[in-house]
């Protein structure tokens, strides 16, 4: 096609021709047309009287597929088309005809006017032959300079970061600082991890400094060199984790594991030899529970400890191959000593799971002899942490070896406990140090606040797409971006307020509530850990190629984050044991309970089916009921409570049928999850409320209220099938709480970067170049 469509001798006699330069137009711009359009337009044009037989051919002459326009072309009739766009009234501007139409009005002489009636009909039949998307075709054809909601989001901060971070913080914001502080010195600068002997040396250096600042030693008592702080640890714990994940690691099984074993478990002769030596990881050391036969079952362990009351000493054992002592850090190359776990045999009577100190090297690294370490090798992430198995032949240790602060074997060579019970004393001990399940979750939330913050930089910089003919648009703009991240970032701060919660819960413990602190420590280890896996591989995806260069760091994030649902306890054997103890709480309640307590339970059961149930609130759709508190913790509530009843009856019925305790537990273990999901999620509702109650500073206030609510409705929406079926919700309210998500999403977006910027995590920890722009 040589010709240029407007500068032909039949636009010139005609101007009307101009009407139908925008439906040209929209054909060539997909580029595709089809034979059946083609044979479609050609009889509509042969149909129009009032378009001579020249005209008609001319025009068809431009939709030969064969011979499609040219690029300047096709752009020159765009120019036109707009100049005429643009002077439409806001009415007409969504319509490709009254395009057309306008356009040949003012080519038009005053003689051709009365033609371009007659062309309203035949134009939009050829636009419906077309198949044309009137409005959006419009749409496009309408100039560049025009706002559309998608492109114009941008930040709009609503609250003060600082005022955030400081409320984040909370107490421990001094300590949390120097941390920071610490880990932005050059020292800690990242080393590449591919050289697996440099890194692991590097990790260790890491942990000496970290010594040498007291961080180490932080929750120790003051007179063996420590803190006395164990609030403060738990914040070193979570503030180093912006950093490398496996000094977290190895930071955490020195201090934490090694040393708080030989804290809570031994007593002051234990507490004097070794604490300080610890704290300053003059005694590098390792907690050796966990065997390969037996994984989480601790109580199941082989590892024998054999007393002989001749020399008073104890005999350490691996009895076969697959009771050796499997991933335990610190062992493969730098431990000294382990905390070992292990069955204690007194004359040939098994007393059970205690603990011991066992030396595993001198100071100059050499294996001693009775023991034999393998090095795990490299693992999908953490390679920083030297992870070895580790087995006993006949090792002796001295009598003090033994952590006595729950058992002890007497001058006279017998088994003492203050504990009676076998079951109870094994539990005491193993509660001792829930602290474990503690720091885990609040480690995974800090790298899931780096990938947060990697994502939602990135996402608020990087444009892509947008409208046809305009600037691009942050991609952090499109809904299902903000769909894919604010939801995450909502459940990361409803997480951090909750583990707050669980810390203060454990350091003011009493033994009446141990049980309680237990499974809540079990139940947000799992919520936490994996919400980390989730939100880490979303924020992958969402940064797309960049995402996966390693130079961004996402790729450490989540292949280091990747073991926490699995250590500390496997998240869905942590799920089942907090929904045993809610089980227990359930029983205990109902056998408390008197003639009165039965009738005022049944009276709240009442209560609740006619508040919630009835036809009104089922269906109530109000962006106020929705976004209320009240309803969202009426909803969790409700849930909670039918998932723990109808698991106990489940069990109850399986039992009443012959079958024992474990088969009935095993057949309903799917619905056990679902009440340790409850549970937790109830908790980490209630704290957010409770934090925002509590929150004075107004621009604060009002955005955690956002992230409230898109927390509590996105957990409703993960549910929604689960209520529809219990009839605690109509189809037309959950569909509304979709609306409410995607309004709430959008809003959250414009504060998204000042949110995560709250977090202060150090550029140099954060180090990702996407995150820097």
């Amino acid at each position: 096609m040589t010709t240029d469509l407007l500068a032909s001798p039949y636009f010139e006699k005609n101007p009307s021709l101009y009407a139908f330069l925008p439906m040209l137009y929209m054909v060539w711009a997909d580029a595709v047309l089809t034979p059946s359009e083609v044979v479609k337009i050609r009889e509509l044009m042969e149909s129009q009287g009032w378009l001579s037989s020249e005209e008609r051919e001319f025009l068809l002459s431009y939709l030969d597929p064969k011979n499609p326009p040219r690029p300047r072309q096709l752009k020159s009739w765009l120019v036109e088309i707009r100049k005429t766009a643009n002077q439409l009234s806001p009415e007409m501007r969504n319509s490709l005809v009254d395009i057309g139409l306008k356009l040949a009005a003012l080519n038009a002489r005053s003689q051709d006017i009365d033609s371009l009636d007659k062309a309203r009909e035949p134009l939009t039949n050829i636009e419906e032959a077309l198949g044309v998307i009137t409005s959006e075709a419009a749409y496009h054809l309408r100039s560049a300079n025009r706002d559309t909601v998608t492109g114009s989001q941008s930040t709009e901060q609503i609250f003060d970061i600082q005022q955030m971070a400081d409320l984040l913080d909370g107490p421990d914001k001094e300590i949390i600082r120097k941390v920071k502080t610490v880990l932005s010195d050059k020292e800690f600068a990242y080393i590449d991890p591919d050289n697996l002997s440099d890194y692991r040396e590097k990790v260790l250096q890491w942990c000496k400094y970290l010594a040498e600042q007291g961080f180490g030693a932080m929750a120790f008592p003051q007179e063996y060199g420590g803190g006395g702080d164990m609030r403060s640890y738990f914040s070193i714990m979570e503030t180093l984790s912006y950093h490398d994940l496996s000094m977290v690691i190895k930071f955490g099984v020195q201090f934490g594991l090694f040393g708080m074993s030989i804290y809570f478990l031994g007593t002051k002769k234990h507490h004097e030899k070794y604490l300080s030596l610890v704290g300053s990881l003059e005694l590098s050391g390792c907690f050796a529970m966990t065997e390969t036969r037996h994984g989480s079952n601790v109580k199941g362990i082989e590892t024998t400890a054999t007393y002989n009351h001749g020399n008073k000493t104890f005999i350490i054992h691996t009895p076969h191959p697959d009771a050796c002592k499997e991933y335990i850090g610190n062992a493969a190359v730098h431990g000294e000593m382990a905390t070992v776990f292990a069955k204690l045999v007194i004359d040939g009577v098994d007393y059970g799971v205690n603990a011991f100190l066992v030396p595993l090297r001198d100071k100059n690294k050499n294996t001693l002899t009775g023991v034999k370490i393998v090095d795990c090798g490299r693992k999908m992430g953490l390679n920083g942490v030297d992870n070895g198995k580790v087995w006993f032949d006949q090792v002796v240790i001295p009598y003090d070896n033994m952590l006595d602060r729950f058992a002890s074997v007497s001058s006279e060579g017998q088994f003492e406990s203050p504990i009676t019970s076998d079951n109870r004393r094994f539990f005491t001990m193993l509660g001792t140090l829930v602290g474990g399940r503690i720091g885990i979750p609040r480690s995974g939330l800090s790298a899931t606040k780096s990938g947060l913050a990697i994502a939602i930089k990135y996402g608020d910089k990087r444009r892509q797409f947008g409208p046809e003919n305009e600037s691009e648009v942050p991609i952090l703009n499109y809904r299902t971006h903000q769909r894919r991240l604010m939801p995450l970032l909502a459940n990361s701060y409803a997480l951090h307020f909750s583990l707050q919660y669980l810390t203060e819960r454990f350091l003011s413990r009493t033994e009446d509530d141990m049980q309680e602190i237990e499974a809540l420590a079990a139940g947000l280890k799992s919520f936490t850990t994996w919400h980390a896996t989730q939100a880490l591989q979303e924020c992958r995806e969402a940064c797309g190629g960049k995402g996966y260069l390693s130079e961004n760091r996402i790729d450490r994030l989540k292949n280091d984050t990747d073991v926490y649902t699995t250590f500390e306890g496997d998240n869905t054997v942590l799920m089942q044991l907090v929904a045993k103890s809610r089980l227990s709480e359930f029983k205990k309640e109902f056998s408390d309970i008197n003639l009165f307590g039965i009738l005022g339970y049944i009276a709240d059961q009442a209560k609740t089916s006619v508040t919630e149930l009835n036809p009104i609130t089922v269906r109530n759709t109000s962006k106020e009921h929705l976004l209320d508190f009240d309803f969202h913790l009426s909803a969790f509530r409700y849930r909670e409570k039918e998932i723990l009843s109808a698991a106990a009856r489940r069990i109850k019925k399986h039992i009443d049928q012959g079958m024992d305790s474990f088969d009935a537990f095993n057949q309903t273990q799917n619905h056990l999850l679902n009440v340790g999901f409850a549970y937790v999620e109830r908790i980490i509702l209630e704290q957010f409320v409770a934090q925002i109650e509590r929150t004075e500073d107004a621009g604060c206030k009002a955005i955690l209220t956002q992230l409230c609510q898109l927390f509590a409705l996105s957990q409703i929406e993960k549910n929604k099938g689960w209520y529809l079926e219990h009839d605690y919700m109509a189809g037309v309210k959950t569909k509304a709480i979709r609306r409410e998500i995607n309004q709430l999403c959008m809003q959250i977006r414009e504060n998204a970067v000042p949110l995560v910027e709250a977090f202060k995590i150090p550029d140099s920890c954060l180090a990702a170049p996407i995150a820097m722009v």
